[in-house]
């Protein structure tokens, strides 16, 4: 059963992968709540000027190496409360947008998540009885993370609404799919070990 559950692991997260270039690729959900910047070539030479590090920029910042007074933290959010706020990815140099090692890495992460899953539906399969209650097992794990992370970053970060639903929508139909695959490979093989 270890084996077959790690073969359904690797399939679900190659299943993954798929899912993921059709929901960016062919889908709106990829792009769903993402905007561009209006006027962009002089925010980002401004950018190029005075920020040099790669990093994950906040904004208005605050110097976390010490504890700030009170006077300070009051000073701090009265700048938030005026804006703009935010945060920043920032990678001065660029990069391919879709290089081997992007993908590969992104691949290598759905696997990754898949295999977890795969062991977690392989110790509860006997519980479910049905292939619906098989495929929404799994298919909760994409909205577990969804409710925990995405609505984390709309709520305190202020990412939109609309890729927040997005993302968690993405997540849920990925880990569907991994259900599916879940539900051939892993739960067949269970079945008939044990008839």
């Amino acid at each position: 059963m270890a084996r077959r559950t790690f073969i359904g692991g690797v399939a679900g997260g190659v299943a993954l992968f798929l899912w993921g270039t059709v929901s960016h690729m062919l889908l709106p959900l990829g792009t769903a709540g993402i905007s561009t910047i209006s006027n962009e070539e002089a925010v980002l030479a401004a950018m190029r000027q005075n920020i040099q590090a790669p990093g994950l920029y906040f904004f208005p910042g605050m110097d976390m190496s010490r504890t700030l007074t009170a006077d300070e933290r009051r000073a701090w959010a009265q700048k938030y409360e005026q804006g703009p706020a935010g945060i920043l990815v920032y990678r001065p140099r660029g990069g391919r947008p879709m290089s081997a090692v992007l993908l590969l890495t992104e691949l290598a992460s759905n696997i990754a998540a898949a295999l977890v899953a795969a062991w977690l539906f392989a110790t509860a399969s006997p519980l479910l009885t049905s292939l619906g209650s098989r495929v929404l097992f799994v298919a909760l794990f994409g909205l577990i993370g969804g409710l925990d992370i995405h609505v984390s970053y709309w709520n305190w970060y202020g990412f939109p609404a609309t890729y927040t639903l997005a993302a968690m929508l993405d997540g849920f139909i990925g880990f569907t799919v991994v259900g599916v695959v879940f539900h051939f490979v892993i739960r067949k093989h269970v079945l008939v070990v044990r008839a």
